[in-house]
């Protein structure tokens, strides 16, 4: 090749964003999805390992909230403290089960903050698909909830509540709650690693949100505080995984459908935030 040609070939660089051309950023994102399922898996391996490894009572701590709770709402009931309504099922099965969904969906809010903090060693240090902290830690969101599976089961079998094949599309209900707590929680990690006030809001925010959720109490009808608790987007995902697992009849699918169709909407939003900012995230936090 001539000298004249080796000068007139040249690389531009532009500081132009990747989000002006979505399509290309869709398709780097799916890739990275795809390449970060091996160290994903190590990731969840040896994060279920150490949380395990390290615990006294292991794999029971997946059982205390919801089983304490239900004693306490239980005695409060029959003491006649609180009013709770009619339930489908015995109340503490349907205490205990709600309380299982609710706990997924707080884990799954607060799971991406958790990662990208725990993470923030390997990331200053090692250059891999960052969505691999993330799938591991939904990994071990699913494995939390398989333990609780074992909880359900014997609920189900104390109580004597039919099990119908309504429960296989109620685990397509808890996925999309899954979907929406991630998203809230992949859309706060970035600001939650670089203001640690965040990461200590967000339990104060959970509890309100829990009394403002169906989970101690069925669904009311009437008044302003049933608004309230109809226009919380938790409220058709929970009531339909739990309506499906029980009763097999969907109170509301229109809500459901809307909520869910939010949901995925909100965590691609949600991962074009997380993989736009990590590259300055990390840079704050190597400096």
């Amino acid at each position: 090749m001539s000298k004249s040609n080796k000068t007139s070939m040249r690389v531009l660089y532009t500081p132009e964003s990747r989000i002006r051309n979505p399509l290309m950023l869709l398709r780097e994102m799916g890739r990275d999805l795809l390449a970060s399922r091996e160290l994903a898996w190590r990731l969840l391996v040896r994060d279920i390992s150490a949380q395990y490894r390290q615990s006294l009572l292991g794999i029971l701590w997946a059982f205390f909230p919801p089983i304490i709770t239900a004693l306490g709402l239980v005695a409060a009931k029959n003491a006649g403290v609180v009013n709770i309504g009619v339930t489908d099922i015995p109340y503490p099965a349907y205490v205990m089960f709600s309380m299982s969904i609710w706990q997924t969906f707080t884990e799954a809010l607060m799971g991406p903050l958790a990662a990208v903090g725990a993470a923030n060693q390997m990331l200053a240090k090692i250059n891999f698909p960052k969505e691999a902290i993330i799938l591991a830690k939904l990994g071990e969101i699913f494995f939390n909830f398989g333990i609780k599976l074992i909880l359900i089961l014997g609920l189900f079998i104390w109580f004597k509540i039919p099990i119908t094949w309504t429960v296989i599309p109620a685990f397509v209900a808890i996925i999309h709650l899954v979907i929406l707590g991630t998203g809230i929680g992949l859309f706060i990690a970035p600001f939650g690693v670089l203001y640690g006030d965040i990461g200590r809001l967000i339990p104060l925010i959970v509890t309100p949100w829990l009394l403002l959720t169906p989970v101690i109490y069925p669904v009311p009808k009437q008044g302003w505080f049933s608004t309230v608790v109809n226009w919380n987007p938790v409220t058709p995902l929970l009531t339909t995984a739990r309506d499906l697992a029980t009763t097999g009849i969907v109170s509301d699918p229109t809500s459901f459908w809307l909520v869910s169709g939010l949901s995925f909407g909100l965590l691609l939003a949600a991962w074009v935030l997380y993989r736009l900012s990590m590259p300055f995230i990390i840079e704050r936090m190597s400096s």
